[in-house]
């Protein structure tokens, strides 16, 4: 009785107007039904949907709405599929995807020429020949500029196609949020398994995390059964992933592997080249060769010296020379590896900067007072010396890989937000660099 009334109105991703014939009907509903209706679209959308009610009396003949959406006359079981308005349900900045992020803006080399043409090939048939595909390569080559370049161009060309872009870390954040709040799981299976195309970004993450493992190999199970294209990246091959169940890896193995190398001197002046055009920015072409046979660690450094000066230029409405160039970057990233920091120096130097002991840094401690620290200490290790994550967590007490990882991560991010933060980086970095030419 109550829902042969209700009607279909309206909708966006997160909203679902229903219409009813009376002010007495939607409050009845709302009374007896709202939780079960809400229950059942959290479920099937994956999303916190809100349910909104208008009065709209029945018409003995179809009219139209505003919107040109038909209301039904009492012999009407409900609207057609195909009067109801179809609902793009995924937009770029709805799903994290940067719009910088295409195609068109990849500088393609010899080192990236095959993880391209694999992406663009599984971007216009998605779900046909290459699937699963995962592509891996070192920190700043380009991983997730190529599987958001894959959701940029679906979402331009595809057809209503329901697209899903999401990080390691951020999967495993929301599958723990709908364990803990008593959410229902169903809520968050159906989000990622109804999906057309779900690309996931630094599966890396995943190691040590048997749960969000097991969710995840469900997932993919799913979506490969029913010929939905799976994307991932990974910072290294897929076989030296230590903390991954066998049979996960089997999956991310069954597909397309392709992996970036980091680019040579020709791709790396491309870039640099690209980008001034987008900036509409003249930089003089010795000051291009010298970034691009002096920065060769990835396209992320080679970038940011890049925007440095072109920051420097336009702060101080000075035109950049080669002198400019070698002075603005002389701290920057082949200096200061060249200068062979140690991690001993780099914690020390630390440690005394927070008042703590430097077997504090490489303790199995988890205090606020120590891991905030220990993680400056892993960034500034990264970023001043050539070793590797794992090399990085031998030295902090036998720590793996991903722990390094994860604290370089959230410095970066609260970078972005805490001003004062950079300077204290920066304090540490010159200390670290007086206290090695003391001791040598």
């Amino acid at each position: 009785m109550w829902f042969e009334n209700l009607l279909y109105h309206s909708s966006d991703k997160h909203h679902v107007t229903l219409a009813a014939p009376s002010a007495f009907y939607r409050d009845q509903v709302k009374k007896r039904y709202f939780s079960h209706i809400k229950k059942v679209l959290d479920e099937l959308t994956g999303c916190d949907m809100h349910i909104d009610f208008v009065i709209k009396e029945r018409q003995h003949t179809p009219a139209l709405q505003q919107d040109n959406h038909p209301i039904y006359n009492d012999g009407a079981s409900g609207p057609r599929q195909q009067d109801i308005p179809q609902v793009q349900v995924i937009r770029r900045e709805e799903n994290g995807f940067n719009p910088d992020y295409s195609f068109d803006n990849f500088i393609v080399g010899d080192n990236s020429s095959f993880a391209y043409n694999a992406c663009l090939a599984i971007a216009k048939n998605p779900g046909t020949n290459y699937n699963p595909c995962l592509i891996y390569g070192g920190v700043g080559l380009g991983k997730t500029h190529l599987i958001q370049s894959i959701g940029n161009y679906v979402l331009t060309h595809g057809n209503h196609v329901n697209i899903s872009y999401v990080t390691a870390e951020s999967f495993t954040n929301e599958f723990i949020q709908a364990i803990g709040k008593g959410q229902s799981q169903q809520q968050f299976k159906n989000k990622y398994r109804k999906t057309d195309i779900l690309l996931v970004d630094d599966i890396h993450f995943l190691q040590n995390k048997s749960s969000t493992q097991e969710e995840l190999f469900h997932t993919f199970n799913s979506l490969y059964d029913s010929n939905k294209q799976m994307v991932f990246t990974c910072d290294r091959p897929v076989s030296e992933l230590k903390e991954l169940t066998a049979r996960l890896r089997s999956r991310f193995e069954r597909g397309l592997n392709v992996d970036l190398q980091p680019p040579d001197f020709e791709t790396r002046m491309a870039i640099l080249q690209k980008k001034c055009q987008m900036q509409s920015f003249h930089m003089p072409g010795e000051v291009l060769e010298y970034l691009s046979r002096t920065i060769n660690t990835n396209v992320r450094d080679l970038e940011a010296s890049l925007t440095k000066l072109m920051a420097y230029s336009r702060l101080l409405n000075k035109e950049i020379t080669l002198s400019i160039t070698m002075e603005q970057l002389k701290d920057s990233y082949s200096v200061q590896k060249e200068q062979n920091y140690t991690i001993d120096t780099i914690q020390k130097v630390v440690a005394e900067y927070f008042n703590l002991s430097h077997i504090d840094l490489k303790g199995k401690k988890r205090t606020k007072a120590i891991v905030f620290p220990r993680q400056i200490s892993m960034y500034i290790a990264r970023n001043m010396t050539d070793l590797s994550t794992t090399e990085i967590g031998y030295e902090f007490g036998n720590r793996d890989h991903s722990t390094v990882m994860h604290a370089c991560q959230r410095i970066e991010s609260r970078l972005q937000t805490d001003p004062m933060l950079d300077g204290i980086i920066q304090k540490l970095m010159r200390q670290i660099k007086e206290y090695r030419r003391r001791t040598h």
